[in-house]
């Protein structure tokens, strides 16, 4: 039980680590992420917290979200975002949107998709902050593209829409971050 309680812990350091978070500089670990996030587009300069900077801002900062910084920059929604909110937002990693089939990403990416891309995108926000212990079993929360998702909670677990698994929280200056491992799809 302890173990899945640091689980948090653990990602949202991790995340902070990516997005430039401290780390003591003889770290190995800490130097590997800096190394490997060195090409990587980097938050302003607004702390290392990640609590001090926007969604957007901590997006950007995190390695493992790069696909969904380019669809946001692609359906230009870079400024909506940046607003002061507040916004919940269901974050897909990168991993999550390589579970889309073949093509998908690039098709979407195309100018010419961008209403569709913002809709799928508009899908993971939500007016508002949510936090962990608001969050209840069969709660459905209305999204930016009026649609509603479905949260599904045992004990730490997180689900959305029932297959998202919620891998990681990270606060913001303008609301809150849920690192999902599955891209929402509205219906």
């Amino acid at each position: 039980m302890k173990k899945l309680l640091l689980l948090p812990v653990v990602l949202l350091a991790l995340l902070a680590q990516s997005c430039g978070g401290g780390a003591d500089a003889g770290d190995a670990t800490a130097a590997a992420t800096n190394d490997a996030t060195t090409n990587a587009a980097q938050p302003p300069a607004s702390g290392d917290d990640p609590s001090q900077q926007d969604v957007v801002d901590v997006a950007i900062g995190s390695q493992d979200h790069s696909t969904l910084v380019a669809a946001v920059q692609a359906a230009e929604l870079v400024e909506p975002l940046k607003k002061s909110g507040p916004f919940t937002v269901f974050a897909p990693t990168n991993a999550a949107f390589d579970k889309l089939p073949a093509g998908t990403v690039d098709d979407l990416l195309k100018p010419e998709n961008k209403d569709k891309l913002a809709d799928i995108l508009e899908y993971h926000v939500s007016v508002g902050v949510f936090t962990e212990d608001m969050l209840r079993d069969g709660q459905k929360i209305g999204q930016v593209n009026s649609r509603n998702i479905v949260i599904a909670k045992d004990g730490s677990s997180i689900k959305v829409n029932g297959k998202a698994n919620v891998v990681g929280t990270v606060r913001a200056s303008n609301g809150i971050i849920y690192v999902i491992d599955e891209v929402l799809l509205p219906e």
